[in-house]
This record gives structure tokens, sequence and C-alpha cells, in this order.
């Protein structure tokens, strides 16, 4: 792969797995130009129906053999199960080669652990996106073993690029990561799906109050990236003295939310290396 640009239009992309992110991944690359359809392969274990799917609407290549997927890809993405990933991997030793980019979308494992698997020296890239991707605002952690090379970096980027925003961090830190934001919509479904609970207790049309509190999120996500100020500093704003705003707040702060969110947060991380531990 001699630069970015040459690598994305002439190598080809295998994909060992068809879920959600694989999905988000296809239609980023597929919509933004990043490689044609024809250069993209698909596999999975046992779904040919989704793997149809799949072909049928992005023009890809599905197909049940995975080592045709493995010997023809330049680019190999990992979007496999983590409870499959052992056996999986160890089934392509003597398959994948030295020279193919490892990009992997497996959680809680490491990159020396799936090179370890694959039984190859070779450039891998671990990633922690999140379901976001879907509609190309995820948010994706990155990092690499000793074998990727600048290239190699750029590339990874332009593809998750297409799904969203890309941080390049130390491996250490993809646990955390996975906790505070390969994780985190969920937290957020959660609190939207409380603040239309309230709404619609308090009487408003459920579709009503949906609309408001989507609205209300997307309001307050835009504020915090486009004023740039601290969050504390922009709810200390809309926070009067014996106001309605104080109010709420006070309930929040008596249920103990924010010490909620941390714990919610540092759990999922733990639960990341512990899925990883079980594995080495």
């Amino acid at each position: 792969m001699s630069n970015q640009a040459t690598a994305i239009t002439e190598g080809r992309i295998g994909f060992l797995g068809a879920g959600s992110i694989v999905e988000a991944m296809l239609s980023g690359i597929v919509k933004k130009g990043l490689l044609p359809s024809e250069r993209i392969s698909v596999t999975n274990r046992n779904n040919m129906e989704r793997l149809e799917e799949l072909a049928n609407d992005y023009g890809v290549t599905a197909t049940q053999d995975k080592f045709e997927v493995v010997r023809s890809s330049d680019i190999l993405i990992l979007a496999i199960k983590p409870k499959d990933a052992a056996e999986a991997l160890q089934d392509l030793r003597g398959v994948v080669r030295s020279d193919q980019l490892i990009i992997s979308v497996i959680a809680g494992v490491s990159t020396s652990l799936i090179g370890e698997w694959l039984g190859a020296e070779c450039p891998i890239i671990r990633t922690m996106p999140n379901t976001s991707s879907a509609v190309g605002l995820s948010a994706t952690g990155l990092c690499a073993n000793p074998f990727v090379q600048e290239e190699h970096r750029e590339l990874a980027t332009k593809l998750f690029e297409a799904i969203g925003t890309v941080y390049e961090v130390a491996e250490e830190e993809l646990d955390i990561i996975t906790g505070l934001s390969g994780s985190g919509p969920a937290y957020i479904y959660y609190l939207v799906e409380a603040m239309m609970g309230a709404g619609a207790t308090a009487g408003l049309d459920r579709e009503m109050a949906r609309q408001l509190t989507l609205q209300t999120v997307i309001g307050a996500a835009h504020m915090l990236l486009d004023t740039r100020e601290e969050p504390s500093i922009l709810r200390k704003k809309v926070t009067s003295p014996g106001g309605t705003t104080q109010a709420g707040l006070e309930v929040l702060e008596a249920y103990q939310f924010q010490e909620a969110v941390t714990a919610a947060i540092l759990r999922a991380a733990e639960r990341s290396r512990e899925m990883g531990a079980q594995y080495q």
C-alpha cells in the first residue's frame, strides 16, 4: 500500500462479520466513494440471508467462504463476537499474510492476542466505534500494534471517518473508551427514555414528549460543541436560584446522578477488561 488514496482505490476490503457495525461501515464507505463496492467482500459464519441483504443493499460481494475473503483482501476487518473470536481467528492461521492490514472492532480483545490467534506478525489496528456509526456520528477510539506504519494509520482513520470522528489513543485507554463512548449511546437512550416517560406521565402526548426530549438533547449537544464551554458552566447559566431547573437538579443530586453515571462507565470499562482477560 504505497499511499492512502491508492490503498483505498486499488485494494480490497474483507469483512469477517455482518452485524450493525459492518453495515454502518459499508454504508459510509460506499456512500462516500472510498472504495468501489465490487472491491468489498463480506462473510459471516452461517447467515446467508443476512449476507444477501448486504449484497443487495450495497453491491458488495457476499460469500460464506471466509478463506477466500481473507486471501483476496488487502484490509481485513474483524467484526466477530468476542466469544467466537478465538476459534474464528485461530482457524485463519497460515491464511493471513504479514502484508495485510488487520482492523478489529472486537470488544475487549487486545492487538497482541489477535496476533497470537492469527499466528502472524502483521499490522493490527484495534478500534472501538459505537452504534451511532449507523448515522455517520460514531466516536471511534483507535490504537495500533508495533507493526502498523503511518500509511496504515491514515487508511484506518479515513475508513472510520466515513462513520464519524476518530481519536488515536493508547491501547490501555480503549477499555475506558469502551465504557464512555462505546456504551455511551445506551446511557443517552436511557436518559431519553426517562425524560419521555416523565413527560407522558405528566400528561403530554407521548410523541410530543419524544420530540421535545430529542430536540432538547440535540440542542444541548450543539451548545456544548458550538460554545466550547464546560458543561458545568452551561448548567449554571440555566440554573436560577430557587427556579425550576435548580429544583430538578436537586432531585438528581439527591439520587446521586453523577455518581451513578460515573459508576456505570467505570463498570462497563471493567467489563471490557474482564472480557479481554478471559481470552488470555
